[in-house]
């Protein structure tokens, strides 16, 4: 034959198929259209209402069994085609998917390997492993056919009337031969699989083990199939099961090959004729239902699946773009908890649901109903106060606020029937479940204890006001719904719990109850907070200051702070909390290498314990890195070091420490350093000369950012001293930076009948002895709000503290101690506080002044 002949005749045997499809799809619509004409839509949605549950459920049950049938195709086939490479759970799931697919939108072939395509991805060789599945898939549903086909033939057609004078024992006949070939078919395939080749397509065919098992699932699926269609059927219609399985067959095989969206039109077509039925509404009722049910529903399935398996494919670019939105997460999520429980609250005010608690009341007890109502407002209360907790990003909000929805849930069916509310709850709950990640901080400290410091907080202050003014409003609705019932008079110890008063009464009395149960507990069984033990100081730490170049990292020896280490332990953060504030003092204490890290690591922990990061008394160096946190920077003032090299008493400059020295000399003042094993010895004098001084000063000891006169925590330095006629008078604890790169004071204390010249002496002979023992620079501490820009354009806290440090002499003397330490002529440095900006900042001020002052006024006490 020529060359163009034969393309000819490859035209027409391409398109013939298409034809006969189209004119199959266009005579069955013109079949079902004049049907249709004699029947109303009106009628059919009436007999649609009137289809009794108990079918519908069976039909979603055979449905559910005919698609797992099918899932076992694909599993079989894949096994053969491309044994190992894809995940069984995979291949059952897409074989089910992707019939649910064709069904529903026809043109099996190309809509079920698009679905297998995007499903399997990777897992298989291209199109060619894609295309070997499901032909092996398609041979099982033909085989299964075939063998259904002959079942039905032998168990009998007489109640079909399509085969006219046919009698049973010639189907059956024909059905026994039909068994014949498919058993041998089995016979042929043998133990070892064979490869079917057409021209240059090659299939693997199962082995007849494999065969058989398909087989058995076929006829599990067709069955079902057929039997989701029958059940909704009426019952004076229908014939035998067996007739109608080879109508139901010889339907479906008309769908499949008139390639219409889910063989529309002519599967109905067919069964109808087949069946020789009437055009009765209830008939396309039943019609309707099985589209739904065993078409709609399963696609719907089978996309939701395949576009799960889309975006988890695309998880990490979905998770990256989601990061922007993770911030609103916690405010949404407190939001939403908020509102569900204003809608339990309004809906135990305003149940009206008296047709479904007469159901529910055939099925459960009255007081069954009324502790679920009970409940369900209990569960909207404590939803109102998880609010906060989620907002914080609290883990146990998460957990509690997921238990509370699916209570929830189950107390609205359980009130009576809400199915819409508990739907609503429960999907909020599955939601919730996937934001896990978000909710993560722990703090030490029971968030949710009611105590007076937890009432004073602005935020749970707003909570409860909230709280409180929605319980109010559903109190007002659950009245306004009340006063037309007959015991609306009644007091509410009246009404009995046997369903004759008031729900919306008895649920407002409860959360009534509840509320005044929490306040009354905050206010009578109160207790105040304990204050835990102080850290004992690890020797590790210990090691690590004494080989810190950094005078100030002996503030860790002091015994009040917490450490966080580096995982190779050669640097740590100090810190403490006040409040709601993680305090860290000072940059982290380590090598360069790792502050960065360490200062990461207490970001994150501060993070997870719900508490505000802080960095307090900081130098420069680390702005950057801070601001990088997201962190605002405010200038607390400057610090004084004295460059020793080129210390000395002499020159106009140094006139007063000159005169100091000289007049203390002549008053008989000594000046001496003890070494730390003698401090111990000298430890009384310490104390009284402190004792007179701290009752000179207003107020107490200051803590965490310098020392308090603790013995364990002096005799741990040296000690300069001054004397006179051999009594301690002043004395000093020093603080010795490795490698001699700077040496401190920490603890200054004189006795009241000192000389006035006692402090220029004292740090006269302090700097001059640090510099004879090779010392590079002299800490003199900080000036506080010292350097703050006083410009129309600085910000409100460098205006604010400028204000201070000009008019505040009469509360502490910012000037006169900056005056002092210029007698020295060091160099200025400036350091910070390091804290959340916004409206977090005053309260970050307020608990870092607690913490080293002992109250937020401290710092302003002479």
């Amino acid at each position: 034959m020529l060359p163009a002949a034969r393309s000819h005749w490859r035209v027409i045997g391409r398109a013939l198929p298409r034809a006969v499809g189209l004119c199959l799809t266009v005579v069955a619509a013109i079949a079902i259209h004049r049907t249709l004409g004699r029947v109303s839509i009106e009628s059919v949605t009436k007999a649609y209402d009137q289809i009794p549950d108990a079918s519908l459920m069976l039909a979603l049950g055979l449905t559910a069994v005919s698609f797992a049938a099918i899932a076992i195709y694909d599993l079989i086939a894949v096994e053969a085609v491309a044994p190992g490479r894809i995940p069984r759970i995979a291949a059952l799931a897409t074989g089910a998917g992707g019939y649910a697919v064709s069904n529903a939108l026809g043109f099996p072939i190309l809509t079920q390997g698009a679905y297998r395509v995007r499903a399997y991805g990777s897992r298989a060789s291209g199109l060619a492993d894609v295309g070997r599945v499901l032909g092996a898939s398609w041979f099982a549903l033909l085989i299964s056919l075939v063998t259904m086909t002959a079942l039905a033939l032998i168990c009998g057609p007489e109640h079909f009337s399509g085969f006219g004078n046919t009698t049973s024992q010639v189907a059956a006949l024909l059905g026994m031969a039909v068994l014949g070939l498919v058993a041998g078919s089995l016979i042929w395939l043998g133990p070892t699989s064979r490869t079917l080749r057409v021209r240059s397509f090659e299939l693997r065919l199962p082995t007849s083990r494999a065969a058989l098992l398909q087989i058995c699932a076929g006829i599990v699926d067709i069955t079902a199939a057929a039997g989701t269609l029958y059940v909704l059927l009426p019952a004076d219609v229908v014939p035998g099961f067996p007739a109608f399985l080879l109508a139901y067959i010889a339907a479906t095989v008309v769908g499949i090959a008139s390639h219409a969206p889910g063989g529309l039109c002519a599967f109905e077509a067919t069964l109808l004729a087949s069946l020789g039925l009437a055009d009765r509404p209830d008939l396309f009722a039943a019609l309707l239902a099985y589209r739904i049910i065993y078409m709609l529903l399963p696609l719907g399935l089978a996309l939701t699946g395949l576009a799960a398996v889309e975006v988890y494919r695309r998880r990490e670019p979905i998770q990256a773009s989601l990061r922007f939105l993770e911030p609103a997460v916690p405010a949404a999520w407190s939001a939403i908890a908020f509102a569900g429980g204003a809608m339990l609250l309004a809906s135990g005010a305003t149940r009206d649901l008296a047709s479904r608690i007469a159901v529910l009341s055939d099925v459960v007890p009255v007081p069954f109903m009324e502790a679920s109502h009970f409940a369900s407002c209990l569960v909207g209360v404590a939803l109102l106060v998880l609010a906060r907790g989620l907002y914080r990003r609290l883990a146990r909000a998460w957990n509690a606020a997921l238990m509370l929805l699916v209570l929830g849930a189950g107390f609205a069916l359980g009130k009576g029937l809400d199915w819409e509310e508990a739907t609503l709850l429960a999907v909020l709950a599955a939601l919730l479940a996937l934001f896990r990640g978000s909710f993560y901080r722990c703090p030490k400290a029971n968030p949710f204890a009611v105590s007076r410091i937890w009432l004073k907080r602005a935020g749970l202050r707003s909570t409860l006001a909230a709280g409180g003014l929605l319980t109010a409003a559903s109190a007002g609705l659950g009245f306004l719904g009340w006063t037309h019932v007959a015991v609306a008079d009644a007091l509410w110890w009246q009404i009995s719990w046997d369903g004759s008063g008031s729900g919306a009464a008895r649920a407002t009395f409860a959360v009534v109850v509840a509320l005044a149960a929490v306040g009354f507990d905050g206010a009578v069984n109160h207790r105040g907070r304990r204050r835990e033990p102080e850290p004992a100081v690890p020797a590790a730490i210990a090691d690590l200051v004494a080989a810190s170049p950094n005078a100030s990292a002996a503030m860790a020896l002091l015994g009040d702070k917490e450490f966080l280490t580096s995982p190779d332990g050669e640097g740590f953060v100090m810190y403490a909390r006040a409040g709601r504030s993680l305090v860290a003092l000072g940059d982290p204490v380590g090598p360069a290498r790792l502050q960065a890290d360490l200062a990461w690591s207490f970001r994150e922990l501060a993070d997870r314990t719900a508490a505000r990061p802080v960095f307090y008394g900081v130098g420069p160096e680390n702005l950057a890195l801070f601001l990088d946190m997201g962190l605002t920077a405010l200038k607390l003032g400057e610090v004084a070091r004295v460059p020793l090299a080129d210390f000395s008493l002499k020159g106009p400059a140094r006139h007063d420490l000159r005169y100091g020295q000289r007049r203390a000399e002549k008053e008989g003042l000594t000046f001496e350093i003890l070494p730390r094993e003698r401090v111990r010895a000298a430890m009384p004098e310490l104390r009284d000369v402190s004792d007179a001084w701290l009752e000179l000063k207003q107020g107490g000891e200051k803590r965490f950012s310098m020392g308090a006169f603790d013995p364990a925590y002096l005799s741990r330095f040296d000690i300069a001293v001054m004397r006179k006629d051999g009594r301690i008078v002043a004395f000093a604890n020093l603080l010795r930076g490795a490698g001699h790169n700077e040496i401190a004071i920490d603890l200054i204390r004189y006795a009241p009948d000192a000389s006035k010249v006692i402090m220029d002496a004292l740090f006269a002979n302090l700097l001059l002895a640090a510099k004879e023992q090779g010392y590079r620079w002299f800490n003199l501490g900080a000036a506080p709000l010292s350097g703050l820009v006083d410009k129309r354009l600085a910000s409100r806290w460098n205006r604010f503290g400028a204000f201070l440090y000009r008019r505040g002499a009469d509360l502490y003397s910012f000037d006169g101690l900056r005056s002092f330490k210029q007698k020295f002529d060091p160099v200025w440095t400036p350091y910070y506080l390091v804290c959340p900006g916004g409206l977090q900042t005053p309260k970050t001020l307020l608990d870092v002044a607690t913490l080293v002052n002992g109250s937020p006024f401290g710092l302003i006490r002479r």
